[in-house]
């Protein structure tokens, strides 16, 4: 495959005949000696920030892109919110959090935002990630990966949902705590201490409520705000393939998996049907404006009564699986293939997709209300590994010649009006035209690495960022909204925090590198400005993943205040606005199992960066709509990279000499 944007290799054991393994080995991935959730009950609240502190981040994150003056006129706005109404706001929000003991401060207005919305969410919201090749190539056709990945897909879900799923923890010193003792002990405290114990061993247990909603779960469009549904008893997949749906148990009356066998008698019936691709596809409102989607569903409802308990076995799926047609030819018809595809073979709603192309390059595509990609990323890695290390189905696996698959998989038809077929039509156009406007580009960077830039005492994350910062200067000659992604999961419903990338430590490497003059500083300088950069950038991370951005603060502090019909210069002002009008959007992808990954912009003139560092290569993946030129900003990330990994280098010989 041409292009790849990381360059990863997996550890695979030879397979293993399915008559030597147990019937636990065959519905559990593993057996934890911890229950999944142990440790839920005893997550520590994430805390809401002092509000002084709020302000002080705020007016740092403000330095780089206001001047002298602009920067002086918001520190009196700051202060007349920190000692007058947001300090009356700050108080309601503590109160508020004290009596929700349950949950935190965030949660449910972060959910509120995004079922709110009234946007597409592709484009707009789903981002995806693709899985590395499979390393044995006879194992990556569309078929034998399909089944590989959904029969290790049903493991995983059958392995979380009675609870014998390892609990997510970040081990400080795995070495010490990752241990058969620590299980032992954990496993023994009740849930309500659990956490505590834990953390004497310097091992910190992440918040898996995310998990709840990984399988069986779909956002539904309704009027004003849309659902989350569930149905954990649920036990049949969707299948997606030419526009047309199909359904059909992935478990057996008792419970368990059916043979692999089976599996891939039905998804070979699947592949092999011939009916041709629904003139009007429904699946093709999952991509419209949620309005219209909610008053399409309803009027599909109305229109037959069999309809709804069909759009029910959609939305109870375990997961959607996609089987395209087409195969893309390189990482740019990668990421639009799996980013959105053709608005027909998808089901934009369902928590998760997993797409498969006609080669058997596969990707997840997921919906984000739900969760931040915590639990996407466990099951990612977790089911790669699997599909490759225990496959249930090889090149030589015949399919089942009793499977029935002409009675157990059902293709659901759907009876539409007049009205609905037009709905769909002009949802298809809208489609088309949007997603025509999207460009998609990549960089793959193998001059420095990873270790390169450990071995240099950088943070590897701080020159990613600095690199993009430095891109966009390049080219626009100044400093801009920045937003990246960290996670808060080390607290009960963490969601994420804003790490503040642009700051008057990045600003002062581009002017160095790219200002009027030219660059006048020696190596030396530069380096030093490099580490400035990392240690900046590295305790605003720590900040936020210990909930001690600004951003979430804010958020709810302007949420009250719009509530109780506030209008406050602290969120009106211009500076405010600028800041929060995200350019650059960034998020990093950096794992052995992701090939390549990426999302749109979240505005019309910004960017939409993934990228990773890896031990072989760096990797940028970006996404622009027409006011940006995503193959200038791709050659400027290329300049960047070049130019950090000169001084770099001339430290080194320098140093040696």
């Amino acid at each position: 495959r041409q292009g790849r944007l990381l360059q990863t290799s997996a550890s695979v054991n030879l397979h293993t005949s399915a008559s030597n393994r147990s019937s636990s080995d065959r519905e559990y991935l593993h057996i934890t000696r911890i229950p999944t959730y142990h440790f839920q009950a005893s997550l520590p609240k994430l805390p809401v920030p002092k509000l002084e502190k709020t302000c002080e981040r705020y007016l740092a994150a403000q330095l780089p892109l206001l001047s002298q003056q602009e920067h002086k006129q918001l520190q009196a706005v700051v202060a007349d919110f920190q000692n007058g109404k947001g300090a009356e706001l700050h108080k309601q929000l503590v109160a508020t959090d004290k009596a929700n003991k349950h949950t935190n401060y965030v949660s449910d207005l972060w959910f509120d935002m995004y079922l709110k919305d009234r946007r597409p969410v592709v484009l707009t919201h789903n981002p995806f990630m693709c899985f590395t090749d499979d390393p044995r190539p006879a194992y990556r056709s569309q078929l034998i990966r399909a089944a590989n990945m959904l029969i290790s897909s049903t493991r995983f879900m059958k392995t979380l949902r009675d609870q014998k799923l390892e609990p997510e923890i970040f081990h400080l010193n795995p070495s010490k705590s990752n241990t058969s003792t620590f299980q032992t002990v954990t496993s023994l405290l009740p849930p309500s201490l659990s956490w505590y114990g834990a953390y004497l061993f310097k091992a910190f247990p992440l918040d898996m409520s995310q998990y709840h909603r990984l399988f069986n779960s779909c956002r539904i469009p309704r009027p004003e705000k849309d659902e989350l549904y569930t149905n954990k008893s649920a036990k049949h997949i969707l299948v997606l393939r030419k526009g047309n749906m199909y359904v059909f148990d992935m478990l057996d009356r008792d419970g368990n998996i059916i043979p692999e066998t089976e599996v891939l008698a039905h998804l070979s019936y699947i592949l092999n049907d011939d009916t041709p691709p629904p003139e009007f596809p429904i699946s093709t409102l999952t991509s419209e404006f949620r309005d219209v989607w909610t008053r399409a569903r309803l009027q599909l409802i109305n229109a037959d009564s069999r309809n709804e308990n069909k759009l029910r076995l959609i939305e109870s799926a375990m997961f959607a699986l996609c089987l395209d047609d087409e195969q893309p030819s390189d990482p740019n018809a990668i990421s639009r293939c799996f980013l959105y595809g053709d608005g027909i073979n998808r089901w934009y709603d369902k928590s998760f997709q997993l797409i498969l192309t006609k080669e058997g390059t596969s990707a997840v595509h997921f919906e984000h209300s739900w969760g931040d990609g915590v639990a996407v990323l466990r099951y990612f890695r977790e089911v790669f590994a699997d599909s490759v290390k225990n496959s249930w189905v090889h090149p030589d696996t015949r399919p089942s010649r009793n499977a029935n698959s002409d009675q157990r998989v059902h293709r659901l038809q759907f009876k539409l009006d007049p009205l609905l077929k037009e709905t769909i039509k002009k949802a298809k156009q809208r489609f088309d035209e949007v997603t025509s406007t999207l460009d998609v580009h990549h960089l793959q960077y193998t001059k420095m690495t990873k270790t390169d830039v450990k071995r240099s005492r950088l943070s590897p994350d701080s020159v990613m960022q600095l690199a993009i910062q430095l891109a966009h200067y390049q080219i626009y000659g100044k400093n801009v909204g920045t937003y990246e992604s960290c996670s808060t999961s080390a607290f009960k419903h963490g969601r994420t925090e804003t790490v503040r990338s642009c700051t008057t430590a990045t600003k002062a490497m581009c002017e160095k590198l790219y200002g009027k003059g030219g660059r006048q500083s020696s190596n030396a300088e530069l380096m030093e400005g490099l580490r400035t950069c990392s240690e900046v950038h590295s305790r605003l991370t720590k900040e936020a993943a210990m909930g001690q951005g600004f951003d979430r603060h804010l958020f709810c502090l302007k949420h009250l205040a719009e509530k109780q019909g506030l209008t406050l210069p602290m969120f009106t002002n211009p500076a405010y606005l600028y800041l929060n009008h995200i350019i650059l959007s960034t998020s990093t992808l950096s794992d052995p199992a992701v090939q390549i990954g990426g999302f749109a912009p979240v505005t019309p003139d910004g960017f939409g960066i993934g990228y990773a560092i890896e031990d072989k290569n760096i990797g940028f993946n970006v996404t622009t709509y027409p006011a940006c030129d995503v193959r200038e900003f791709i050659s400027s990330c290329e300049t960047s990279l070049n130019d950090i990994h000169s001084i770099i280098r001339g430290v080194q010989m320098a140093e040696k000499s």
